[in-house]
């Protein structure tokens, strides 16, 4: 590895902890697998590094891994996979290719990027016979796709998310978290394959949400939509009143950071598209109607608007 990119690698905590917030028991265990598989002090047979990331709904289990894989690799080096997409035995056929000649899912994310991050969400609801696949990757980064090819995945952080448990944490909320993150690794070992379970290097269990974490996800998420909006001619002001406002629309206990994510791009998005519809340019102060309803975007100023032209 180059000197200055050992040098950004130091640079790996501060950008996932800008990023995520309320689970920083999580990300020194992911920091710390992170930097040995950049620096190649993990077995070359096998995946970078593998991770189990268990807990509720929208505490930020999928946001670690694109925030690292981005970090790491740049855009684009993320692969999704949706485990409810492969709960028949006819699913392997998807995502190794059905017969001979057929590329499947896993070969053409292959084909895009031989580095990068495979993330496998509802890792519980996958059918037994892509289990097996896993076992495969997760001992030797090999797999033999329908048509004879061998894909080396070496290269590839390999992520399982997973519910199992999360209601438990919602519920357990005057538990101390050390207990409550023993039963949902207890559960999940419960619920999963042995074999896979022990094969996976990391299993980390996010926390819920609390108020103030979410308050704090909101501003960044504010902060990101106005950055967006500019982005794309249209330059916006907010407030103090406007973060409450948010976060009063999009805080749930139960559903994380997603509704309040919704929630931002919803209420900006409609206060520029109307503005726009009236003549405006999508740009000014952003304001709370006086009946505390939706959003609105008071008119530019002169110099404000050669600024967003």
């Amino acid at each position: 590895m180059k000197e200055n990119e050992i040098l950004r690698l130091s640079e790996l905590e501060a950008h996932l902890r800008s990023r995520i917030r309320g689970q920083d028991h999580v990300l020194p265990r992911v920091i710390s697998l992170l930097k040995r598989g950049q620096l190649g002090l993990t077995k070359s047979s096998r995946p970078r590094g593998s991770f189990l990331f268990l807990g509720p709904t929208g505490v930020g289990k999928t946001e670690t891994t694109v925030a690292f894989t981005d970090f790491l690799f740049g855009e684009g080096k993320l692969f999704r996979f949706d485990m409810s997409e492969y709960q028949t035995q006819e699913s392997l056929g998807i995502l190794l290719g059905a017969k001979l000649g057929e590329r499947g899912t896993l070969a053409m994310a292959y084909d895009r990027s031989r580095i990068g991050t495979l993330l496998f969400d509802e890792i519980e609801k996958a059918h037994a016979r892509i289990l097996d696949i896993f076992l495969q990757i997760l001992d030797a980064a090999r797999v033999t796709m329908a048509n004879g090819e061998t894909l080396d995945l070496s290269g590839f952080y390999i992520v399982f998310t997973t519910n199992i448990g999360g209601a438990d944490l919602l519920n357990l909320q005057h538990s101390a978290f050390a207990t409550m993150e023993r039963h949902v690794l207890a559960r999940a070992q419960q619920a999963m394959r042995p074999e896979l379970f022990a094969r996976i290097t990391e299993k980390l269990v996010f926390n819920r949400l609390s108020y103030d974490h979410q308050l704090e996800i909101a501003q960044l998420l504010l902060s990101g939509e106005l950055k967006f909006m500019l982005e794309r001619g249209h330059k916006l002001e907010a407030d103090k009143t406007i973060l409450p406002f948010v976060v009063n629309r999009g805080f749930h206990p139960k559903l994380g950071a997603r509704p309040m994510r919704d929630a931002v791009e919803k209420l900006i998005g409609d206060a520029v598209t109307m503005d726009l519809l009236n003549g405006g340019l999508g740009c000014g102060q952003l304001v709370v109607e006086e009946k505390g309803s939706f959003l609105s975007v008071r008119k530019c100023q002169p110099e404000t608007q050669a600024v967003a032209a």
